[in-house]
C-alpha cells in the first residue's frame, strides 16, 4: 500500500518536528525516546485519509491526525507502566529505562500535548473536534479499567468483552476518522458513518488478534503462539470455549489448562481442545460479521467521494494469513 507508507512518512517527519523544551531533561528526553520508537501510525493516518476522501490536504488535517497519534502515544506510556511491560518496539519502555514517575509525567504531557495540536485547527471547528476527542479520552479510560477488572473475574461474558475492545480499542479509530470528516465539512450523516466504520474496523481487527495470538505461525505473525493462553487472558477465544464446552469433560479441561504449568504442553492442548469446540470458526464468523459492518458503514457515504484508500486498507488489514 504506497498511500499508506506516503502517509506514514508524512506522519513520522511531522511528529519529529514537535516542538518540545530542553528542560526539565528527565521529563522531555524521556518523550523524545518514546516518540522516536515508530509505530504503525494507522491512527493518524486514517485521520488524513478521512480528511483526503472529503476534499481537504495532509496540510488541514495533520494537527488532528498528530493529536491522535500523540494521545495514542500517551495511552500506551501508561499502559506499559500498569503493565509492567519490560519492552515497546523492542526497545525499553519509559518506566524500565527511566523509573515510572517519570514515565507517568511524560504520558500526562503527551496527553495535554494532543490536546495543543488539535487547538491548532481553525475556530469553526474546535467545538466538534473537542467533542468527540475528549469523549474519546474518557471510553478509553473506561475500556482500560474494564480489562484490568477482567483479569480478577472468575468469568466474563462476550458482549462484556466486545464492549471493552470497542472503548480500549476502537473508538480512537472511529474518532480519528472522524475528526478528519468534520475537517472536510462532510455531513453529519457521513461523520456518523465514518465513525461506525472505525468500530466495527477495530473490533474485528482485534478479534483477529485473538484468532492469530493462538492460532497464527510465528513466521507470519512475528511472535510465538500462545501468549494470551501462557497469561490465562480473557479473549474472546477462551469466552467461546467456555460457552461451547458443553460436557463435563470439556469443562473440567478447560479448568485444568488454566493451572498447567508446563507451557508447551499448554498452548498445545489449548489450541486442540479449541479446533474441536469449534472456538477459531465461530470466532472468525463474529470477525467477518464486524468487518462486513464496517464495510456496509463506508458503503453508505456517497460514490461521489473517493473510499479506495480506506477499502485498500481494510482489505489489507484482514489479509494475514494463518
Amino acid at each position: 500500500m504506497t498511500f499508506l507508507k506516503e502517509y506514514n512518512d508524512f506522519i513520522e517527519k511531522e511528529i519529529n518536528a514537535i516542538d518540545l523544551p530542553e528542560n526539565p531533561a528527565n521529563l522531555y528526553n524521556p518523550l523524545r525516546y518514546f516518540l522516536k520508537l515508530g509505530g504503525k501510525r494507522i491512527r493518524p493516518a486514517l485521520t488524513l485519509m478521512a480528511g483526503k476522501m472529503f476534499g481537504v490536504s495532509v496540510e488541514k488535517t495533520k494537527n488532528a491526525a498528530l493529536a491522535v497519534e500523540v494521545f495514542h502515544n500517551f495511552t500506551l506510556i501508561h499502559d506499559d507502566i500498569m503493565d509492567n511491560a519490560p519492552l515497546r518496539r523492542n526497545q525499553k519502555t519509559i518506566h524500565e529505562e527511566w523509573n515510572s514517575n517519570i514515565a507517568i509525567l511524560a504520558g500526562d504531557v503527551l496527553f495535554v500535548k494532543s490536546y495543543e495540536l488539535l487547538g491548532k485547527n481553525a475556530d469553526k471547528y474546535l467545538n466538534d473536534l473537542f467533542t468527540i476527542f475528549s469523549k474519546t479520552a474518557r471510553e478509553v479510560c473506561e475500556g482500560q479499567q474494564m480489562d484490568m477488572d477482567f483479569e480478577t473475574r472468575e468469568s466474563v461474558q462476550e458482549a462484556d468483552y466486545i464492549e471493552m475492545i470497542r472503548l480500549k480499542t476502537s473508538v480512537l479509530l472511529g474518532c480519528a476518522l472522524e475528526l478528519g470528516a468534520i475537517l472536510g465539512d462532510a455531513k453529519e450523516e457521513d461523520r456518523k458513518n465514518m465513525y461506525e466504520f472505525g468500530i466495527h474496523l477495530g473490533i474485528a481487527f482485534q478479534i483477529q488478534d485473538d484468532i492469530l495470538d493462538l492460532f497464527g505461525s510465528p513466521e507470519k505473525v512475528g511472535k510465538q503462539p500462545g501468549g494470551d493462553v501462557i497469561c490465562n487472558k480473557k479473549t474472546l477465544l477462551s469466552i467461546t470455549a467456555t460457552d461451547l464446552a458443553k460436557t463435563s469433560e470439556d469443562q473440567e479441561k478447560i479448568q485444568q489448562l488454566v493451572k498447567e504449568i508446563d507451557l508447551e504442553l499448554k498452548v498445545n492442548e489449548t489450541r486442540n481442545l479449541y479446533t474441536r469446540l469449534g472456538v477459531r470458526k465461530s470466532c472468525e464468523d463474529k470477525k467477518e460479521f464486524h468487518y462486513n459492518q464496517a464495510i456496509a458503514a463506508l458503503n453508505q457515504i456517497p460514490e461521489e467521494f473517493s473510499k479506495y484508500e480506506l477499502m485498500n486498507l481494510a482489505h489489507n488489514l484482514f489479509d494475514r494469513e494463518y
